[in-house]
């Protein structure tokens, strides 16, 4: 499809055109898809069309990067939020089942039953 520049009387067949026409029409999508982002100047355009070709290129590049630059920044304070959230969180200690032990140590019950058993002989 052979495009004309919209904007000065160059009459050659260049990329830029279609991306100048679709930007005319408020289509950004369309000029997206045409390759605004990497659109060339065309060489046959006057100097005003070609300035506002690279105006309108850069700073759809410069609106992606701050899109970009924000989204890192909201993950990155997204992520130190959840830092802080999981230091302030109280630390729960594993519950430790106590181990039964016995009440006396070996030596001493067996001495507790010699005595035991004395007292109940002499009562007997």
């Amino acid at each position: 499809m052979h495009t004309c520049c919209p904007i000065c009387p160059c009459a050659l067949d260049h990329p830029a055109h279609a991306v100048l026409i679709a930007l005319g029409e408020d289509d950004l999508d369309a000029a997206l898809a045409l390759g605004l982002l990497d659109a060339q100047p065309c060489p046959g355009c006057a100097a005003g069309c070609d300035a506002a070709l690279i105006a309108i290129r850069e700073a759809r590049r410069f609106a992606l990067a701050a899109r970009g630059r924000h989204r890192a920044r909201a993950a990155r304070l997204e992520r130190i939020q959840r830092e802080r959230d999981a230091a302030r969180k109280p630390r729960q200690e594993p519950v430790a089942t106590p181990t039964p032990t016995p009440a006396l140590p070996g030596a001493a019950a067996e001495a507790l039953a010699r005595a035991l058993a004395k007292a109940k002989a002499r009562h007997s």
